[in-house]
């Protein structure tokens, strides 16, 4: 059996169901394929942002109560615990299944259910559940399957256990000792919201590493933050063998050379993401891969196969689903005929770690600026002389500013503190507009807000 579409849509991350759903308005007729039933709205949605952003928020505000003498024993967090992941899984729920009806009540658009592999260039095999088999070709092909969780080779690893981003928001007890496997910045989330639930979190690092993209003074304060949290790190640490401990694992662990054994409830391998690629028979295509895995794409996107376009972290790059939804509009407009915007004219990429409080970013730090030569300066202002600091409560952190001293432009920022999140965004508008840094030190704010603090911090 065979169908033919305008466009063939694999996986349902944010840049694909956006165009399915847009190009569909044009009378367009749309395929869209997703394996697993759970993930109808791509990752953000299911496994990634959103879910692990409401367990922040929930781990926040048992954290917050602490601060007024309420506590109690495991039982209590185990109780909140459960009720956050309740919370976690009503909202996903929701999302998932809005996703799915706004495609599914589309007459312009058919969802299939199934494993996609390519035959050739604009034909691709869709197997269901049930084995039934079908080619679907299209004029246009766009690949959205996302990433994975990348895993170890150690003994043991496949222990009930063991798990990666996504199992560990399944949990139905919060584990009382938690390992985390890698001090990237998806460990540092999980090791921060599990901690403010009352865990006992050790995070290991194969090497000595930590936060390499930030400035030592910055990395340094993170550090020492999430410590206070009760956060235990080990340097240069592996596992060289986890063995079951029916309820939970022994690990096997040498630091140094030196081996030594701990026991934890759970264990969470977080050693970054890869493209998902694997089994969509690319091997039938002329479509070629680079050397992490991703499919090599060109500044619209297009893959080396006419009319096929790879978009989100299938592709490589910063893995944030508002640089998927950003593919979107590349893609959207070239399909339009418009050319004159590219990856390669794309502004500036801000990002937050939603650890508590959250680090943001954007551009290049000190480091970079200082290693490239530029004629640059660097401000810091410490969170605990913020007045709306004291009015939170919550006095740590710092923000840090670059700027070009002979084009007055913004060079980039890294704030850390309550309210960085939402602030990052202010300093990208600046910069993608070509705002010079002074205009900072004469807005006005409004006050007491964390905002206001960028006076001070743009004073040069």
């Amino acid at each position: 059996m065979e169908k033919i579409y305008d466009l063939l849509v694999i996986g349902w991350g944010k840049a694909g169901k956006t165009l399915s759903a847009k190009i569909s308005t044009k009378g367009k007729k749309v395929a869209i394929i997703e394996e697993n039933p759970k993930m109808y709205g791509g990752t953000c949605i299911n496994v990634g942002c959103l879910p692990t952003k409401s367990l922040v928020h929930s781990a926040k505000i048992l954290a917050e109560i602490k601060k007024y003498g309420i506590d109690g024993d495991y039982s209590f967090k185990n109780n909140f615990f459960k009720e956050a992941m309740k919370k976690k899984e009503e909202m996903t729920t929701k999302l998932r299944n809005k996703n799915f009806g706004i495609l599914d009540t589309n007459e312009n658009v058919d969802i299939y259910n199934g494993r996609a592999s390519f035959v050739s260039n604009n034909e691709v095999k869709v197997i269901s559940s049930d084995n039934k088999e079908i080619i679907l070709k299209a004029d246009k092909i766009v690949i959205n399957t996302g990433s994975v969780s990348r895993t170890l080779n150690i003994d043991g690893i496949d222990n009930k256990n063991i798990m990666t981003s996504e199992g560990i928001l399944e949990l139905k007890e919060l584990p009382k000792k938690l390992l985390i496997i890698g001090a990237g910045y998806i460990g540092l989330e999980f090791a921060s919201y599990f901690a403010n639930f009352g865990s006992e979190v050790s995070v290991f690092q194969f090497d000595d590493s930590f936060l390499v993209r930030e400035d030592e003074d910055e990395a340094k304060i993170v550090k020492e933050i999430l410590e206070k949290k009760g956060i235990k790190f080990f340097f240069n640490t592996s596992v060289k063998k986890f063995e079951d401990l029916e309820n939970s694992v022994k690990a096997i662990c040498v630091q140094d050379g030196k081996e030594f054994i701990e026991e934890f409830d759970k264990v969470l391998v977080a050693v970054g993401r890869k493209p998902n690629t694997d089994n969509l028979g690319l091997e039938n295509t002329s479509i070629q891969l680079g050397k992490f895995g991703e499919i090599l794409v060109d500044d619209y996107l297009k893959t080396n196969a006419p009319n096929v376009w790879a978009v989100g972290d299938v592709k490589g790059g910063p893995q944030f689903t508002y640089v998927s939804l950003d593919d979107f509009r590349i893609v959207w407009n070239y399909l339009n005929g418009d050319r004159s915007y590219s990856a390669a004219n794309r502004h500036h990429v801000p990002n937050t770690t939603f650890i508590n409080p959250p680090l943001a970013r954007v551009g290049i730090d000190e480091a970079t600026a200082k290693k490239q030569g530029l004629n640059y300066k660097a401000n810091s202002l410490p969170v605990a002389g913020m007045p709306r600091g004291h009015v939170n409560g919550d006095l740590r952190g710092i923000f840090k500013v670059v700027i070009d001293v002979d084009s007055q432009q913004i060079l980039g920022a890294t704030l850390f503190g309550q309210e960085a999140h939402e602030l990052i965004n202010l300093i990208t508008l600046a910069m993608d507009n070509g705002i010079p840094y002074t205009y900072f030190q004469q807005q006005i704010f409004t006050h007491p807000t964390m905002a206001e603090n960028l006076n001070d911090v743009f004073n040069f």
